[in-house]
């Protein structure tokens, strides 16, 4: 295993386990340090704590007092755990680092990094880039974000293995040196500011992916997203745009035909069998990163001849007596519905609710020109209803959940429409992750098929 040679740091507190805290510990106490873990939830008898434990650790549990800083360097903190919390607001005033396990990834990883970040698309594009290197017999591993943990993938990679990692704000934030050799910046709205607290700290963590980039480094980039135009002229890494609009000589970009990187054609339109037309700028931000990476076209080709989208995110899951039903759980905020609605031109009986963050929901009202019917479900339901008013909706159904909402879709329904969960807000008033509440989806389509 690689050793962390640019990383000044003996004493570290790893705040909060889960897995990547575990795997942070782990790695840090396989490298020699010493490493105080405390996490609030977990107990003894935990696995993963007895282990930690055996290899040297020593464990403050059950709760955080300001104590757990007394001789500590630096802090590794889990990125669900924000910078409000009183033990990182202590660190801070003392002047104690607070970094998050992608800057250990980083200093581990041997060969070249790919990091995928945006307010939306990190997962399609993340995944689109593996598959097109692994077409393309690129050595590929992927980590991060999507549910893999970076820095037990780092540490064994080979130094002829790209490392493709989807990357959060909450990971970005806590960067201090983590470099990839290619930044994908594919959009930036706004998100997670019960997190970040003000847009400004939003921004910022998204930049910090090309903070330390070289000019021997790549920045992959949304030329039509104006939040990025500004912001990546501090960057200092070879600038690679792409876009669905204009022809981009030095990027990647489409006409009406086909695709293209740079004044390379690299396939037809008609070829690609990814729904929605928002999935044509993961794409081409795919494309830039892939090609960059040495994929051939061929292996492009192969994968977006084949690749139907990724679970939860406008996934189609069953053609049922010619009605199409489609789980896109992950869409937790309207500019993802936005993009769902914007993806089909029949008629479309949407499945929408969930947790209420004192938002409303009028600007879905653009797109609601093709749902014929709503059946919603949680904390949100009334204010879906009054979007559904607004928009002269006269079939609108408040039901108990997501289970119950499919079967009630499919009573109202008719041969040729489009049956979507699309929530637009997030899962937790009845349902643990957005993933949980897909495959509750899922199961009733199956169960009604």
């Amino acid at each position: 295993m690689k050793k962390l040679i640019h990383f000044p740091y003996e004493s570290i507190l790893v705040l909060g386990l889960a897995k990547s805290g575990t795997a942070a510990a782990t790695t840090l106490l396989e490298q020699g340090k010493k490493v105080r873990i405390n996490d609030q939830n977990a107990k003894e008898s935990d696995a993963n704590v007895k282990q930690l434990k055996e290899m040297g650790a020593e464990l403050i549990l059950g709760s955080h007092p300001i104590r757990v800083l007394d001789g500590i360097e630096v802090i590794v903190k889990n990125p669900g755990i924000s910078y409000d919390n009183p033990i990182v607001t202590a660190a801070q005033q003392r002047g104690i680092p607070v970094i998050t396990e992608i800057e250990i990834a980083g200093q581990l990883a041997s060969g070249p990094i790919i990091g995928i970040t945006g307010s939306n698309g990190k997962t399609t594009t993340t995944t689109l880039t593996t598959e097109m290197l692994k077409q393309s017999e690129k050595p590929v591993k992927v980590a991060g974000n999507i549910g893999i943990v970076a820095t037990d993938v780092a540490k064994n990679l080979h130094p002829n293995e790209n490392l493709v990692l989807e990357l959060s704000s909450f990971q970005l934030m806590g960067v201090d040196q983590f470099k990839p050799k290619i930044a994908v910046l594919l959009n930036i709205f706004k998100a997670h500011l019960d997190y970040h607290k003000t847009w400004e700290n939003y921004k910022q963590a998204k930049y910090n992916i090309f903070k330390n980039q070289t000019k021997d480094d790549f920045l992959v980039y949304n030329a039509e997203d104006k939040s990025l135009i500004e912001a990546i002229k501090l960057s200092k890494a070879q600038k690679i745009p792409f876009s669905v609009k204009r022809k981009q000589s030095d990027g990647a970009w489409l006409d009406n035909e086909s695709i293209y990187f740079k004044e390379e054609k690299i396939m037809e339109r008609k070829d690609i069998v990814l729904l929605g037309s928002h999935n044509y700028e993961n794409i081409l931000a795919s494309v830039a990163a892939a090609k960059l990476s040495g994929a051939t076209n061929e292996g492009i080709q192969k994968v977006l001849s084949m690749f139907t989208g990724v679970k939860h995110r406008l996934q189609f899951v069953e053609n049922h007596c010619e009605r199409l039903f489609y789980n896109d759980s992950k869409a937790t905020n309207c500019l993802a519905t936005q993009k769902a609605l914007s993806a089909f031109n029949q008629p479309i009986i949407l499945l929408a609710g969930g947790l209420d963050r004192g938002n409303g929901f009028d600007e879905l009202l653009p797109y609601m020109k093709h749902v014929k019917a709503m059946v919603l479900f949680g904390e949100t339901a009334s204010k879906l209803e009054n979007l559904g008013m607004k928009a002269q909706i006269s079939n609108i159904r408040i039901t108990k959940n997501v289970q119950t909402a499919v079967q009630e879709a499919y009573e109202i329904s008719e041969p040729n429409d489009v049956i979507l969960l699309s929530p637009a807000c997030a899962s937790w008033d009845q349902y643990r992750t957005f993933e949980e509440r897909g495959d509750m989806f899922i199961q009733a389509v199956h169960t009604l098929v």
